[in-house]
């Protein structure tokens, strides 16, 4: 178990620490370029990994709901598979899956208590609305309540781009753009520890040790 706990506090300092200060130096959209191919691009995101999102306020809470029962359901696991002596090729990666999982979760359930400012849905028009100025911590009232907090997402790829040819259907004249997707250091996690699951699942997953 400490072992579990050390990969993913590990982890949730290095994706709190990278949200929190990106939320309080950077302007929402602002944008700086470490590389050609890496910038660090403030947006919001108020649903899933990789900017999705759905169904508004009631999506939110229920995708909150799925985080927290993944996260009680991992717990459970995990001290399944430490009874059966589970090796490191399962309890490593699922132990940073944890800590993203956690990481994102943090954000969407207290960032709106903490923080002044912040993305909110506007009931009247159907949407969320970003605001302007720099965000800082609050001992008081924060921009949302419990639960309505927005993921903060920075680390952006975009590796290369291109116009696609005008006479292509549908997508004649638009832009394509590897990788588009802002993500954060939680999403990074749970994605690379769902590959070392995938390479390595035979070992994660010998005869006689399952879900």
């Amino acid at each position: 178990m400490r072992k579990i706990l050390a990969v993913a506090l590990f982890i949730l300092i290095i994706d709190q620490a990278s949200k929190i200060y990106v939320k309080t130096h950077f302007h929402l959209g602002e944008s700086v370029d470490v590389f050609d191919w890496f910038k660090l691009a403030f947006v919001e995101n108020p649903g899933m990994a990789y900017g999705l999102h759905f169904g508004g306020i009631i999506g939110k809470y229920i995708l909150s709901v799925v985080r927290i029962a993944l996260v009680i359901g991992m717990v459970v696991m995990f001290r399944k598979w430490l009874r059966e002596g589970a090796s490191n090729y399962l309890i490593i990666p699922m132990s940073m899956i944890f800590a993203g999982a956690i990481g994102n979760l943090i954000d969407g359930m207290f960032y709106g208590l903490i923080f002044d400012y912040g993305t909110v849905f506007e009931q009247g028009i159907g949407r969320w609305v970003g605001y302007e100025g720099i965000s800082q911590l609050v001992e008081g009232r924060g921009y949302a309540s419990f639960m309505n907090g927005c993921v903060v997402d920075m680390l952006y790829f975009p590796i290369f781009n291109f116009n696609w040819p005008d006479w292509m259907p549908v997508i004649g004249g638009s832009k394509f753009e590897f990788f588009k997707p802002v993500f954060n250091i939680a999403d990074s996690s749970i994605t690379l520890g769902a590959l070392i699951l995938l390479i390595f699942r035979q070992k994660a997953f010998p005869q006689g040790l399952n879900f």
